[in-house]
């Protein structure tokens, strides 16, 4: 599993121009789900952004996690982070989870966070999605966690 997380000021998702997911002050989060990911990577990742100190206190300091600011999450399944550059000059996906077993572990992915009660948003899972989002900071950060 991997995700691309940044600490926005505000993010929006579109589907054919149409707002399907937006939040202000949060996490804008891309979610790549790999072959023989599980319910263990889902459960990490979850206590991990629900969890997750990136936001600044009164002195500066990355001290603050999204229950502290009033955050909420903007999650984005991508299947396009399982991809490999390495070899030619196409991307290769066959790490990526197939849609009809990733589609569902992405939902219970959200159902986690919100069980840990973060407010969560998403987009349109399959969908050609437009992200907007304004980075804060910038503070981006990549999480990783192969299957076991």
């Amino acid at each position: 599993m991997k995700m691309v997380i940044q600490r926005v000021t505000r993010a929006e998702v579109r589907v054919d121009g149409v707002a399907v997911g937006r939040i202000g002050l949060g996490l804008m989060v891309l979610v790549g789900l790999e072959q023989d990911d599980a319910a263990p990577q889902l459960e990490r990742a979850a206590r991990r952004l629900s969890t997750l100190r990136v936001f600044s206190d009164a002195e500066g300091r990355m001290n603050l996690g999204l229950d502290e600011v009033g955050g909420a999450v903007l999650a984005v399944s991508q299947f396009t982070l399982a991809g490999s550059i390495r070899k030619g000059r196409r991307p290769g996906f066959d790490r990526a989870m197939p849609g009809n077993l990733a589609e569902p572990m992405f939902e219970r992915f959200v159902e986690l966070l919100q069980a840990d009660g973060v407010v969560v948003e998403t987009g349109r899972f399959g969908a050609l999605m437009e992200v907007e989002l304004v980075n804060d900071g910038p503070v981006t950060l990549i999480w990783e966690d192969p299957p076991q």
